[in-house]
């Protein structure tokens, strides 16, 4: 096993090495290095909304990079995910298990780097320092930590609830690890989702305020790249994303779901008794629903769907909704468990993703030590 450990990371390294320096010295330079950065917490199996969004676009990403010279970093935000406690083996088998899933679903670590997010230590110095900047009314107006509290607490409404109401502080402040983990590596880009912007947002204007005070022009303001994928929504209540969070097992479709549970699933989805197939989202939620799925699994058009289908009743597009679900999920389903039985080369990939993201982000967190004081 240490034979294999050690020529994994040398086969990897050499090509990696030899792009490092333009990576971690390209402050000044006029022609500045795309940069792209994103995270993903290991809070339980991803669904069909995780996939459609942020995993899907992640690989037309790092397919489409355009030239050697562009870095990709992928991480496993485990740090994160302590927001919500939860029990210690069970975090440890589930970043094990987003990693199998998110190799299996095609991410190559030979075109980006993919690591856990708690590896590389600079991630939490950098928080800590971007804490000291920030006034508490930034992280006030944020909106998606009173929407967990609202989940938690059953809150009506949203304008009800303010940093008195049972708030945790990890809760609160993690926009600002967000924001470290991006600003670490100088990145330029980051893929989010809609739910995600106005964090990036706060990202862009941490790292404008931190240029001003130190009067370096140490972090680029990133841009958004807005996953354009359709949102996906719960199978049980449509009025609500699809959500590995929700209490209701039926409310979505993991990536794992055999075919029996996926047509179990379908068939069970929230829908109306309207005659026929149509696309009208605040008149007929659920069927449209399961129209952007089809769409978004088949490459076809909404309107190419209703089309397609407008003569069939619910019950008939549920079985083809469910049959192109299952098409696409089982040669992903079969490397799942092809990796599950290769666990040492999983952990491979992530230690040796973490090793150069550690190089970089040392190089970079020395650099604002010295502009804050903290090196000579």
């Amino acid at each position: 096993m240490l034979i294999n450990k050690l020529f994994f990371s040398l086969r990897n390294k050499c090509k990696f090495v030899s792009n490092l320096r333009n990576y971690v010295t390209r402050d000044n330079s006029k022609n500045q290095k795309r940069i792209t950065f994103s995270g993903i917490q290991p809070t339980g199996i991803p669904h069909l909304g995780n996939y459609l969004g942020a995993i899907t676009s992640w690989v037309s990403l790092q397919n489409n990079q355009s030239s050697e010279s562009e870095l990709i970093l992928y991480s496993i935000v485990d740090l994160h995910a302590l927001t919500i406690p939860k029990d210690a083996e069970m975090l440890r088998k589930s970043k094990i298990e987003i990693a199998i899933i998110l190799l299996a679903c095609g991410i190559n670590p030979k075109k980006c780097l993919i690591f856990e997010q708690s590896k590389v230590p600079a991630h939490s110095e950098l928080s800590w320092i971007l804490n000291c900047i920030i006034p508490i009314g930034w992280l006030s107006r944020m909106t998606q930590w009173k929407t967990k509290i609202q989940e938690q607490k059953n809150i009506q409404s949203i304008e009800d609830i303010d940093i008195s109401i049972g708030l945790d502080l990890g809760l609160f402040t993690y926009p600002v690890l967000q924001a470290a983990d991006i600003l670490l590596y100088k990145s330029t880009h980051v893929p989010v989702g809609d739910d995600q912007v106005q964090h990036l947002e706060l990202t862009r204007n941490i790292a404008e305020k931190f240029n001003k005070l130190y009067k370096k022009n140490v972090f680029p303001l990133p841009q958004t790249i807005l996953v354009p994928a359709k949102r996906i929504l719960s199978l049980k209540d449509p009025s609500k994303k699809m959500s590995k969070s929700s209490p209701f097992e039926y409310s979505r479709i993991n990536l794992t779901d055999s075919p029996k549970e996926i047509s179990q699933k379908i068939n069970r989805a929230t829908t109306d008794s309207q005659k026929g197939i149509s696309y009208s989202p605040d008149i007929r939620p659920g069927i449209s629903n399961l129209i952007n799925i089809y769409s978004s699994f088949t490459g076809l058009t909404i309107e190419q769907v209703v089309n397609k289908y407008k003569n069939y009743d619910n019950k008939m597009f549920k079985d083809s909704v469910t049959e192109v679900v299952i098409q696409h999920l089982q040669p992903i389903q079969k490397e799942i468990e092809k990796l599950r039985k290769e666990e040492g080369y999983v952990k491979n990939v992530l230690e040796d993703g973490a090793n150069k993201a550690n190089e970089i982000a040392k190089r970079n967190l020395n650099e604002i030590y010295k502009i804050i004081g903290l090196y000579h």
